[in-house]
């Protein structure tokens, strides 16, 4: 539901348009002055603002301005009992959607309401499109973020490996960003200006494989209506990127090690063979050398697409950049939803570093989106974290520190206990009756126990 600040100084004025406004069904804030005006247009997801000119201290035509060299794009209609041609043109040329009088035409202002909504909407669209088109023509190259040893030291392993023809295979658990380091290996290499080809050997069904890899000739099989080029040529003078690799069948395994011997490939249902010239990367979430033994992936291929290891650490065992991780994912996501930019406070970064992030990166990532748009206030604190991490995340990372930070058996009960209770707190939305229900103990013993524990409601 689209929400409308109505700014203006007269309590008579922002009422009655509210109530119009609000029969329309659309959800409606105030301001009463320039001052108050700018502060929720900085800090709120407005749709649109219809703001009055005539005002003490900040006027209406102040505010405009202050959004234009701000370049906040959310679309504002200019209301004034003194309008004149000169202000209406004065203010369309510092971004104003339109410009109506007072007393306001109840349809004219419904239409123009609209308009406004309409247009801004189509502008948030233009702008998700123009920022998809320059990330698809730049790769979508997301910085390497952060600073402790293991990051550094891949950056440094990319700047020295990036720049030769040797074969990569990146390890690492699920989100942890091993396609992000491929990106980066063939964006510094001497083939940039070539093609960087995706292959995801685990969605590939294991007898489509080896035709996705190297393509196959017409009626070289049922449904091969027409000639189809293979990943490999595709990738011709640039780099292959065969993520997943340790879920490739051992056919299409035997096929791939053949090419990479000879530089040549052959199509399904084709007899002859041409030659390519591609760089491989590989990446994968299992052992490989645990797969060898099990007798599921080629030691030879093992040692052709592993002469350089690079081995991505989950976040849990690089905590220090989860802050600037976030940060950067917070603009990125605000960029492209059209929200405002918010800081994460020190307490609520903090907190993030606690959870244990199996999913890596990939949920890191998701949980900043759900907080950006569900949670309010100026700044994202420390209970929109509580409140948006899916339940369950910080166990395991909360009972490691149990572990060494207790010696003592009752310390370390009595720790348990109170984080134990602030969870189920936080998941009621500190409905005392609903806990104490839902961890089967008596509503009193629960309130013994908050005193104990010294656990008040933040806020």
């Amino acid at each position: 539901m689209p929400t409308i600040l109505i700014v203006d100084d007269e309590p008579s004025i922002r009422r009655t348009v509210r109530e119009i406004l609000e029969y329309e069904d659309y959800d409606v804030e105030e301001a009463e002055d320039g001052h108050e005006a700018l502060e929720k247009i900085r800090s709120s997801s407005l749709d649109m603002v219809l703001l009055d000119i005539k005002m003490p201290e900040m006027d209406g035509m102040e505010v405009l301005k202050t959004c234009a060299d701000e370049s906040i794009e959310v679309p504002i209609v200019m209301i004034s009992g003194h309008g004149n041609i000169e202000t209406a043109v004065e203010a369309t040329k510092l971004g104003a959607f339109d410009f109506i009088e007072k007393p306001p035409d109840l349809n004219r202002m419904l239409v123009t309401v609209r308009n406004a909504l309409d247009h801004g909407q189509l502008e948030t669209q233009n702008r998700r499109m123009r920022q998809a088109i320059t990330e698809h023509s730049t790769g979508d190259l997301t910085p390497i973020i952060g600073s402790s040893p293991a990051i550094t030291e891949i950056k440094e392993t990319i700047e020295r490996v990036a720049p030769t023809e040797a074969r990569v295979l990146i390890t690492g658990e699920n989100g942890t960003g091993k396609e992000l380091v491929a990106k980066w290996i063939h964006h510094e290499s001497p083939r940039a200006s070539g093609p960087m080809v995706e292959v995801n050997c685990a969605a590939i069904p294991s007898e489509l494989i080896e035709s996705e890899l190297f393509g196959h000739e017409k009626g070289a099989f049922t449904g091969a209506t027409q000639q189809r080029i293979g990943k490999f040529e595709q990738a011709n003078e640039g780099t292959l990127f065969l993520d997943e690799i340790g879920d490739m069948s051992l056919s299409a395994q035997a096929k791939v090690l053949r090419v990479l011997q000879e530089s040549r490939i052959q199509r399904v249902g084709g007899d002859r063979s041409i030659e390519v010239d591609v760089r491989v990367v590989a990446a994968t979430n299992k052992d490989l050398l645990d797969e060898i033994e099990e007798g599921n992936f080629r030691e030879d291929l093992y040692h052709r697409i592993g002469v350089i290891l690079i081995n991505v650490p989950p976040l849990r065992k690089r905590r220090e950049d989860i802050p600037p991780i976030t940060q950067h994912i917070a603009q990125r996501v605000a960029s492209r939803n059209a929200l405002p930019n918010r800081e994460f406070s020190d307490e609520a970064l903090d907190h993030l570093k606690k959870y244990d992030w199996r999913g890596n990166v990939r949920e890191l990532h998701n949980v900043i989106e759900r907080v950006l748009i569900l949670a309010d206030g100026d700044r994202i604190e420390k209970a929109d974290v509580q409140r948006f991490v899916t339940p369950g995340a910080e166990a395991t990372s909360a009972s490691s520190d149990l572990l060494y930070q207790y010696e003592d058996w009752n310390e370390a009960r009595d720790a348990f206990e109170k984080r134990f209770l602030e969870h189920k707190l936080h998941e009621f939305e500190w409905n005392v009756t609903q806990t104490a229900e839902a961890i089967n103990i008596q509503r009193s013993h629960l309130y013994n126990k908050l005193n104990k524990f010294n656990i008040e409601r933040e806020g």
